[in-house]
């Protein structure tokens, strides 16, 4: 009967078999795609790369603005060697320019980036104290006629520290007097505010803490990750060559 041979299909010991393997291969393949779990090591390891990683990017990042930014001033001003103590400078001249050539440099400028087309010039007059050794009389070369005021020794800067208006309304009305500092590598240049100290912080913050950390970070990480082990030599296996006549 029909049915009797159905029902002897569904019973057939082969077919049971094959269903099985085919369960049991689903099943293997559903376990192999799951993912495998990580130990607490490997956790460990893969975040103390991330973190590492992580700021040996920052740091490294970080040096391209502000070494331009502020390094680099700190630094100049340092070489420009400003005198420790303040002298009294008296404002003679403000002149107002603009064209690209008149405006080489510029007292105050926003931005040291902006564009170079308008410009102030401010000159000050200021006289250097004589030696200790020497008190009772100034020599010639110690009366310095006019000088360039700069509000830094880039003569630009950004809001809030640096703002130009402010720096111009104080300083720029002829027959000011004003502390001020005078380079002794250049005494035509001067400045307003001058403080070494702070130029020497400047460097030890925005330089070398952020340079220390990138070489310090990308040691470990090529600890971590590279293999510095010396390796032997390999070793070269001689063939023979067989002529065959």
């Amino acid at each position: 009967m029909r049915g009797g041979g159905s029902s002897e299909l569904l019973l057939d010991p082969q077919a049971e078999l094959r269903k099985r393997k085919l369960l049991e291969a689903a099943a293997h393949s559903k376990r192999s795609n799951r993912r495998p779990q990580r130990t607490c090591r490997q956790r460990a390891w893969f975040y103390a790369t991330s973190f590492f990683t992580m700021c040996a990017v920052s740091a490294g990042s970080s040096l391209l603005f502000l070494v331009p930014l502020y390094v680099d001033p700190a630094i100049s001003t340092l070489v420009a060697d400003f005198a420790p103590k303040p002298v009294t400078c008296t404002t003679t001249r403000r002149e107002e320019h603009t064209g690209l050539f008149n405006c080489t440099w510029s007292s105050c400028r926003e931005g040291c980036t902006s564009d170079m087309f308008r410009c102030t010039h401010i000159y000050v007059n200021y006289t250097v104290p004589p030696a200790p050794e020497n008190s009772t009389a100034l020599r010639e070369d110690d009366r310095t006629s006019e000088a360039v005021l700069l509000v830094n020794i880039k003569g630009c800067g950004y809001p809030p520290d640096v703002r130009c208006s402010n720096f111009t309304d104080s300083y720029g009305e002829p027959g000011s007097q004003f502390p001020c500092f005078y380079s002794r590598q250049n005494r035509t240049v001067a400045m307003v505010r001058y403080d070494r100290n702070r130029q020497v912080e400047v460097i030890i913050n925005f330089f070398a803490i952020p340079f220390v950390i990138t070489v310090v970070t990308s040691v470990v990480l090529c600890v971590m990750h590279c293999d510095c082990r010396r390796s032997p030599p390999p070793v070269l296996r001689r063939t023979r060559i067989h002529d065959h006549r």
